[in-house]
C-alpha cells in the first residue's frame, strides 16, 4: 500500500519527474473531453421532456400542450418543453438553468409542489417567461417561425396584415400570441378602471321620469321592486325608458327585437343586426303577461321573424347616463390601445354588425380585455359599424 501511495503521489504531485509533458497534455486532454461530454449528456438530459415532467406538477402542463397545434398538426413537427422554455445559445441557456434550479427548489420546498400550488403561480410563472420572451425578441419562437421564411399570401387575410405588420416592426411573438401552448392564467381584475369614471357620471346623472337613458355596465334585471326576483341581464349600452323611482330602485321599459325561433331570451337593439342588449331567463322571456309583442318582421336575409317586443323591470337606481358618448369614449380608448399592440386595428366601420362578433372574437384572446371591457368594445363596434356610418379611408 505504501508503495501504490508513493507512486500515486508522484504521479498527480510531480508529474514531470517521471512523465512526459506530451503524456501529461494527452492525458489532460483526454480528461477535459471525458468531462465536456458528460458536461453536455448532463445538459441534454435535463433537456428531455421525460426529466421535464419527472415532477408531477408538470404533467399538468403536457396535457395542456397535448391539446394545442404544437403537440398534434399537419406537419408533424412537435415543440418539446426546451424547444419553447431553454435558449439555444449556450450563454443564455447557462443562465437559464440556473434561473431554472430556483424552480426545481421552490417544487422541492413544496412552493409548487401540487397542480393546487402551481395554478395559484401560475400567472407569476407566466409572466415571468413571457418577460423573457420580450426581452429577447422570442428567440426560441423564431428558431421555427421566422418572419423571413413566411409567405403572407398564403395567411388568411386578417392574419396577413396582422403579420406583415409585426414583421415590419420585428414585434416579439408573445406580443400577440400568449396562452397558445398553456392555458392561460385566469385575469383576477373584475373591473376595467374605466368603468368607475362611468359609473360616477352615472351616480351625477339627473334623470327624468320618462326620459330615455343608457346603461353603463352590465347588470341585472329584476322582476321586484325590491330587486329579489332576477329577471335577466341588461347589458352595456342598452337604452331604457325610466317610468319611476322608488327608492334605491328605478322601474323602467327595455324594448327591442327578438327572434321568434327559439325562447326569445336574447334582445337586440336593432332589427336583424345581432347587437345584444338584455338576456332574459327562459320563464320570462316567455312570460306573455309581461312581454309584450309590438310587431313581426321577417329578415330578408336568413327568412327569420323577428319581434319587436318590451317589457317592463327594475333596476340599481344610479346607474344610466343620458347619451352614449362616455360610453362609447370609455370603449374607443380600450379598443385602440389594447388592438393596437398586435396591429394596426380596422376602422369600426371597416365591418357590419353581424360581422364584428366573429371577428372580435377571433383576436381578443390576444389582449389583456376582461370579460366586462370585451363586451363595452364589442358594443361600440356594432354600434359604429358600417350598418351606421360610413368608414373612414
Amino acid at each position: 500500500m505504501k508503495k501504490i501511495w508513493i507512486w500515486l503521489r508522484n504521479l498527480f504531485c510531480k508529474p514531470a519527474a517521471k512523465i512526459g509533458l506530451g503524456v501529461l497534455v494527452t492525458v489532460g486532454f483526454i480528461a477535459g473531453i471525458l468531462a465536456w461530454q458528460g458536461f453536455n449528456a448532463g445538459m441534454a438530459a435535463t433537456n428531455t421532456e421525460e426529466f421535464c415532467v419527472s415532477c408531477h406538477t408538470m404533467h399538468q402542463n403536457q396535457e395542456e400542450l397535448k391539446e394545442t397545434v404544437h403537440w398534434s398538426n399537419r406537419s408533424g413537427v412537435r415543440a418539446q418543453c426546451s424547444d419553447c422554455h431553454v435558449p439555444h445559445d449556450f450563454t443564455d441557456k447557462m443562465a437559464r438553468k440556473i434561473q431554472a434550479s430556483v424552480e426545481v427548489w421552490s417544487h422541492l420546498t413544496g412552493k409548487i409542489d401540487t397542480p393546487e400550488k402551481f395554478e395559484a403561480n401560475r400567472a407569476r410563472l407566466a409572466q415571468n417567461e413571457w418577460d423573457r420572451f420580450k426581452a429577447n425578441g422570442s428567440k426560441e419562437c423564431r428558431t421555427c417561425h421566422d418572419y423571413n421564411s413566411m409567405d403572407f399570401e398564403k395567411m388568411r387575410e386578417t392574419s396577413r396584415e396582422a403579420m406583415r405588420g409585426a414583421a415590419e416592426r420585428n414585434q416579439s411573438c408573445v406580443d400577440c400570441h400568449q396562452g397558445i401552448a398553456h392555458k392561460k392564467p385566469a385575469k383576477t381584475d373584475t373591473r376595467n378602471p374605466a368603468f368607475d369614471g362611468l359609473i360616477q357620471a352615472a351616480g351625477n346623472e339627473s334623470v327624468k321620469v320618462g326620459g330615455t337613458y343608457f346603461n353603463v355596465y352590465p347588470r341585472e334585471l329584476y322582476l321586484d321592486e325590491a330587486m329579489s326576483k332576477v329577471a335577466g341581464k341588461l347589458e352595456v349600452g342598452a337604452p331604457v325608458k325610466v317610468l319611476q323611482e322608488k327608492g334605491d330602485a328605478q322601474q323602467v321599459e327595455v324594448s327591442a327585437w327578438r327572434k321568434s325561433k327559439g325562447f326569445g331570451r336574447v334582445w337586440y337593439g336593432h332589427f336583424a343586426k345581432n347587437i345584444t342588449v338584455a338576456t332574459l331567463e327562459k320563464t320570462v322571456a316567455q312570460d306573455k303577461q309581461l312581454v309584450k309583442v309590438q310587431e313581426s318582421k321577417e329578415d330578408p336575409n336568413t327568412g327569420l321573424i323577428w319581434q319587436k317586443s318590451s317589457a317592463t323591470f327594475w333596476i340599481k337606481k344610479g346607474e344610466v347616463v343620458a347619451s352614449t358618448d362616455p360610453i362609447w369614449l370609455v370603449a374607443k380608448d380600450s379598443y385602440k390601445n389594447s388592438c393596437s399592440v398586435c396591429h394596426k386595428q380596422p376602422d369600426e366601420a371597416h365591418f357590419d354588425a353581424n360581422t364584428w362578433p366573429g371577428l372580435f372574437g377571433g383576436m381578443v384572446g390576444f389582449t389583456s380585455m376582461d370579460k366586462d371591457t370585451q363586451g363595452l368594445v364589442l358594443k361600440y363596434l356594432q354600434n359604429n359599424s358600417s350598418d351606421f356610418k360610413k368608414p373612414s379611408h
